[in-house]
C-alpha cells in the first residue's frame, strides 16, 4: 500500500466531511485497503495527520517559493508570501477543512515540525537576524496565518491591509534598514 494513496484518500475525505469527522476506517475504505494495512503505513491517526500536514506544508512552501523568489524587497516578499499562503490553503478544500472553527487544524499547523521549519526558513530569507529570533517569528507567523484562516477578514484586500499595518512593522520597524 502506497502512503501517498492513503494521504490522497484522506485528503478527499477531509474536504468532504471535515478533518474531525474522518476515522481511520473511513480512510482505509476510501484507499481500498484494510485497516491493518493502513496501520502498517501510519501507526495511528496522529501519525497520518502529521504526514498529511507535512506533505501539504511542503506543497504550500513550494508554491510560496515560486511566487516570492523574484521579489527583492523583503517587506514585499513577506506580504506576498503571507497572502499567497492564505490563498494556497483556501484553494485546497482538503487543507481549508483543517481551519474550520470546529477543527483542530490550527493547532496541528502550530505543532507541526515541518510547518515550523519551512516557515523559519522563509523568515530567515527575509534577513530576520538570529536563528532563535527567526524561529520565534516563524511560530508567531504560523499563528497569524491560522487566525486568518479560522476567522478571515472581509476579503483578501482587507487581510492584506491588516498584514501591512500590523505584521510588517513588527518585522521591519520604522527607521530600521532592511537587509536584502
Amino acid at each position: 500500500m502506497d502512503a501517498e494513496r492513503v494521504l490522497d484518500a484522506a485528503a478527499a475525505l477531509f474536504a468532504e466531511r471535515g478533518v474531525d469527522a474522518v476515522e481511520m476506517q473511513d480512510i482505509a475504505r476510501a484507499a481500498g485497503c484494510s485497516r491493518a494495512t493502513l496501520y502498517r503505513c501510519f501507526e495511528n491517526r496522529a501519525a497520518l495527520h502529521g504526514a498529511f500536514v507535512q506533505r501539504e506544508a511542503r506543497a504550500v512552501a513550494a508554491r510560496l517559493t515560486d511566487h516570492t523568489s523574484g521579489i527583492e524587497d523583503p517587506r514585499q516578499r513577506l506580504l506576498t508570501g503571507l497572502s499567497e499562503a492564505l490563498r494556497a490553503v483556501r484553494e485546497r478544500p482538503a487543507l481549508a477543512a483543517w481551519f474550520s472553527k470546529t477543527s483542530a487544524g490550527a493547532e496541528a499547523a502550530g505543532s507541526s515540525k515541518a510547518v515550523q521549519v519551512l516557515t523559519a526558513a522563509f523568515v530567515r530569507s527575509l534577513g530576520s537576524g538570529s536563528t532563535e529570533k527567526a524561529d520565534r517569528q516563524a511560530r508567531w507567523l504560523v499563528r497569524v496565518v491560522a487566525s486568518f484562516l479560522v476567522s478571515p477578514g472581509r476579503d483578501i484586500d482587507d487581510e492584506r491591509a491588516m498584514l501591512e499595518e500590523f505584521v510588517l512593522p513588527l518585522f521591519f520597524p520604522a527607521g530600521q534598514s532592511v537587509r536584502r
